[in-house]
């Protein structure tokens, strides 16, 4: 059922930082573009951390004083990993394990080539079982 290779779901075309970027970069992309996640590469395109919406909140820096901060002062160095070929169900063993929502996809040289998140496993079993999108099509929005 989840024996689908990782790069089936993945997305390619990552939205990623450098370590010297500023925080007002992070915060642009993860909170006017609704990202969670970003991962962060070298100038070769390898993965040498992550940084999250939740690594901003947890700071406690204030919005106005993020142009002084570096993404490498918060950005998360050990970061959990799979490669294309590994299966949807090795991500999904993951996020349930260590509560991840956001895993970078790296080939065998570390360099990004992907990202899979929860949202993306929840999509593609909801696409297998609901090929229709019947219940998509149905739902009602409350509006204040």
């Amino acid at each position: 059922m989840m024996n689908e290779r990782i790069s089936a779901i993945m997305s390619t075309n990552v939205i990623g930082v450098k370590p010297d970027d500023s925080l007002e970069v992070v915060k642009h992309l993860l909170f006017e573009r609704h990202f969670h996640h970003l991962p962060v590469t070298d100038e070769d395109g390898k993965l040498v951390g992550i940084i999250t919406s939740w690594d901003l909140i947890k700071s406690n820096k204030r919005f106005e004083d993020y142009g002084d901060f570096k993404v490498s002062d918060l950005m998360t160095k050990k970061v959990a990993t799979l490669g294309p070929n590994d299966s949807v169900g090795a991500a999904a063993m993951v996020f349930l394990r260590h509560l991840f929502h956001g895993l970078p996809i790296v080939d065998d040289d570390k360099k990004l080539v992907g990202i899979i998140t929860t949202h993306d496993i929840m999509k593609y079993e909801f696409q297998k079982e609901y090929p229709n999108d019947l219940f998509v099509k149905e739902t009602h929005w409350v509006e204040d």
